[in-house]
């Protein structure tokens, strides 16, 4: 079995990472997914959160927002609305979308903002993979 896998994420304004990787994971809609070389094929729809994958031995991790992944056995292809690399990120703007988000959802009460729930998933994710400390207000 091979010990490395092929990864390309992509989202519509350009091509990401195109690496060959030990290992892949990723924020599928209904949780997080490993993937290994000799992976079973599959399709998921993706989340928010973090892709985090290994280049000999050596950890990176992207931010990304919605998509879709394929696997198959020697490459994963991830198709996303938005990928950003931690040195990519703009700091100020993550925080300052995170407090907005935090705003609207105590405004909502109970019946929640889920537009304002992602936004805030997707702001704290941001700060993560920039290596900011994300604790409430």
């Amino acid at each position: 079995m091979a010990e490395t896998i092929q990864l390309e994420i992509v989202t519509p304004e350009r091509l990401v990472v195109k690496d060959t990787v030990e290992d892949v994971y990723i924020p599928g809609a209904t949780g997080y997914l490993g993937i290994l070389p000799g992976h079973a094929p599959l399709i998921s729809e993706l989340a928010v959160g973090e892709i985090t994958y290994h280049v000999s031995g050596q950890e990176k991790k992207l931010a990304v927002a919605w998509g879709f992944a394929e696997v198959l056995p020697d490459k994963v292809t991830i198709l996303a609305e938005t990928a950003e690399r931690a040195d990519e990120i703009d700091v100020a703007r993550a925080q300052a979308a995170k407090l907005r988000a935090e705003d609207e959802l105590k405004k909502a009460g109970p019946e929640g903002n889920a537009d304002a729930q992602a936004a805030l998933q997707r702001a704290t994710t941001r700060l993560d993979v920039a290596g900011q400390k994300t604790a409430t207000h």
